[in-house]
């Protein structure tokens, strides 16, 4: 009998995008993408710790291909790296073209999400369990990303004590 639980690191979400998602040009706004990618990086890492979650960083976010209105899109999300509270959500987002039977790659990202209790206390995450060379790979990029965050956040600390130092 096995007893390592089995962990649910993925998550696939498909919405059809609507007209009242639409700018002018008829390209779905970046703001509903972004809500989107953050309600799908909510409910992977949600399901993967069995606790709430909320959004503690995004990364990267890169607009490969425009998503216009009437196309499918989804977000296939991954659990990539896990510390001690927090987790990285690798989010790759592809277009579906129903009438042209064609798909397209839209989007990618990351997202740093933290487990919280009812209060939002951040609390232990459980231990990714990697079981294959893919995973692997994933858990070291992410773990390389989480330490260019952490370096990323002190710069931008000292940059902005000299910022307040110039303007009082």
């Amino acid at each position: 009998m096995n007893d390592q639980v089995t962990q649910e690191k993925k998550l696939f979400m498909t919405r059809l995008m609507t007209p009242d998602m639409a700018n002018f040009a008829g390209n779905v706004h970046g703001g509903t993408i972004l809500k989107l990618l953050d309600e799908a990086a909510f409910s992977c890492a949600s399901r993967y710790c069995k606790m709430y979650v909320m959004t503690a960083a995004l990364d990267h976010v890169e607009f490969k291909s425009p998503i216009t209105v009437g196309d499918l899109v989804t977000f296939k999300c991954n659990i990539n790296y896990v510390g001690r509270s927090s987790m990285e959500v690798g989010i790759r987002v592809e277009g579906e073209k129903i009438r042209d039977k064609t798909k397209y790659h839209a989007i990618s990202c990351y997202f740093t999400m933290l487990c919280v209790n009812e209060k939002g206390t951040p609390q232990q995450a459980p231990k990714l369990q990697i079981e294959s060379e893919t995973e692997q790979k994933l858990f070291e990029a992410g773990k390389m990303r989480r330490e260019m965050r952490k370096e990323t956040k002190e710069r931008n600390l000292q940059l902005h004590v000299g910022i307040d130092t110039i303007i009082a």
